[in-house]
């Protein structure tokens, strides 16, 4: 799950211990995020940084919730298309579990696997929510926990 670390970053998820996911604009990546279950893990990778890359882990605490910001006109995320019957945007509750003690960037990601193999290497790619092979996350984790 990507975020840009000037509008919302691991720290900040760290220091507030929980947050919504939300403001995703983006049917690919909000269904993503529909698939999602009750403790499933996501590694929190911060974009439009330099150099941009995976920094932390989080844990998904809740699912199916609706985005409040659909529906206030003065939010940067207000859709005028979307009504309370039948949002069509949700989000996800998530909760903080590490910050790594180094990142591992997407210069080393798209060195190491191919955009088959991982999405977030596709050039190109400005999916916010991703899916991953779970051999591959466990690579990852694996990667980011030693030392």
């Amino acid at each position: 799950m990507k975020s840009e670390p000037d509008a919302y970053s691991i720290q900040d998820l760290r220091n507030e211990k929980e947050t919504l996911w939300d403001g995703i604009r983006n049917y690919q990546a909000r269904n993503f995020m529909r698939s999602m279950k009750i403790g499933d893990q996501a590694f929190f990778y911060h974009s439009n940084t330099k150099p941009p890359g995976i920094v932390g882990l989080m844990e998904i605490i809740e699912t199916k919730l609706i985005d409040p910001y659909q529906f206030e006109e003065n939010s940067k995320y207000y859709d005028k298309k979307s009504n309370k019957d039948n949002p069509r945007w949700d989000c996800v509750k998530t909760k903080y579990i590490c910050e790594f003690k180094n990142m591992i960037t997407l210069k080393e990601l798209s060195e190491t696997y191919t955009p088959e193999e991982l999405t977030v290497v596709r050039k190109g790619n400005r999916l916010s929510i991703m899916p991953i092979n779970k051999g591959i996350a466990i690579e990852l984790l694996k990667k980011l926990t030693k030392n």
